[in-house]
């Protein structure tokens, strides 16, 4: 697949819920190398009027098929639930056509394997939608432990919550649909970035209030140790008050990140090294266009995106790790994992801020 100067890469979205309404789809407008060229729900609403608002067809899950062999589009983002990952990404790679897949990568290391393999056999380019590793705070901190800013790391740790009500529809698909796999991959790949190593062992304790309806634990603390006696911790909860940060122990300072993680927001340092300390707040950005631009300048450079098949794979083990912890009450040892590339200061890209629509209301599958 060869593209002319200037071309823009068209794609389809395939699930059309909260993240691809209010994030993604606007998004495509600030990337000036990408466009919208089809949608696949299952709402007939949804396909009525966002067809309508960006121009574009809409197709159900039926004509999956049809649209992949339809010459119409050269790439497709994903947002399904995340045991629809596998079967949509593969039946994508192995039409000829790239794939920007969400987070988690898929609910099993199997079926993240089958994904990347596809992606390599077929020649095409496969990136998860790790939307942080364009985010420009994001690899400022990154860049601030490169350089031991902070001296010899030590430790991290990070709270990131939200109140989920028990009528959300993932309150009903059991583990990969709770605050682990849904909210897990943050502080995971934030901990993996920043010491630029990959865990050795996770342990992991979990909670439910009595009073949700929850079929998995709402409120789950982690720890992942590391090489060099390092160690990560992190809380992840369904059922606390929004917070979002992280921090960073080093042997002379620490960086402080908040927050951290979620978008619309400007990702805010405060660093303090040898009792000094000082505040550095990051712009607003569109971090849904920014990874789309990276995405995209790949595909049609011909390279391969950093935040590939082996990073998700990377978190997808970690998460699976913590569920058997859970399961068992014993830490899990993780086999060796090496990971061949990491972020570059060169990813971050940084776009004005979209205006979100009107939400389109749907049920699941697209949500």
């Amino acid at each position: 697949m060869s593209f002319a100067p200037g071309t823009r890469v068209r794609y389809g979205v395939i699930g059309a819920g909260w993240i691809s309404q209010q994030a993604f789809m606007p998004g495509v407008q600030h990337t000036g190398n990408s466009q919208l060229a089809a949608l696949v729900t299952g709402d007939e609403d949804k396909a009525r009027v966002l067809s309508a608002r960006y121009g574009i067809r809409a197709w159900g899950y039926a004509q999956y098929g049809e649209l992949l062999a339809s010459g119409e589009i050269d790439a497709v983002y994903i947002a399904l639930p995340n045991f629809m990952h596998r079967d949509y990404a593969v039946r994508a790679l192995e039409a000829g056509l790239h794939v920007l897949l969400e987070k988690p990568m898929a609910i099993r290391e199997a079926d993240c394997i089958a994904i990347r393999d596809a992606a390599v056999r077929h020649n095409r380019r496969l990136m998860i939608a790790y939307r942080l590793h364009s985010e420009p705070g994001t690899l400022a901190a990154v860049e601030l432990m490169r350089r031991g800013a902070i001296g010899e790391i030590r430790a991290f740790s990070s709270l990131f919550s939200q109140q989920v009500t028990p009528s959300n529809h993932r309150a009903e698909h059991g583990f990969w649909s709770g605050p682990v796999a849904d909210m897990g991959p943050y502080p995971i790949n934030a901990a993996r970035m920043l010491f630029a190593a990959e865990p050795v062992e996770v342990s992991a304790v979990g909670v439910r209030h009595p009073h949700t309806t929850f079929d998995f634990d709402d409120t789950v603390s982690v720890t992942m140790r590391f090489p060099d006696e390092r160690l990560a911790q992190f809380t992840v909860s369904y059922f606390g008050a929004p917070v979002d940060q992280y921090r960073v122990l080093g042997t002379h300072g620490d960086l402080e990140v908040s927050p951290g993680f979620m978008f619309g927001v400007g990702v805010r340092h405060r660093l303090t090294v040898e009792g000094n300390t000082s505040e550095r707040e990051f712009p607003v950005t569109d971090q849904f266009g920014a990874e789309l631009q990276y995405f995209s300048e790949c595909i049609l450079d011909g390279r391969d995106p950093e935040p590939d098949g082996e990073e998700g794979l990377a978190d997808v083990r970690i998460i699976e790790a913590i569920r058997l912890a859970l399961e068992t009450g014993e830490a899990q040892k993780l086999a060796p994992f090496s990971r061949a590339r990491r972020p570059e200061p060169e990813q971050a890209v940084e776009l004005p801020p979209v205006q979100a629509p009107e939400l389109i209301h749907a049920a699941p599958p697209d949500s």
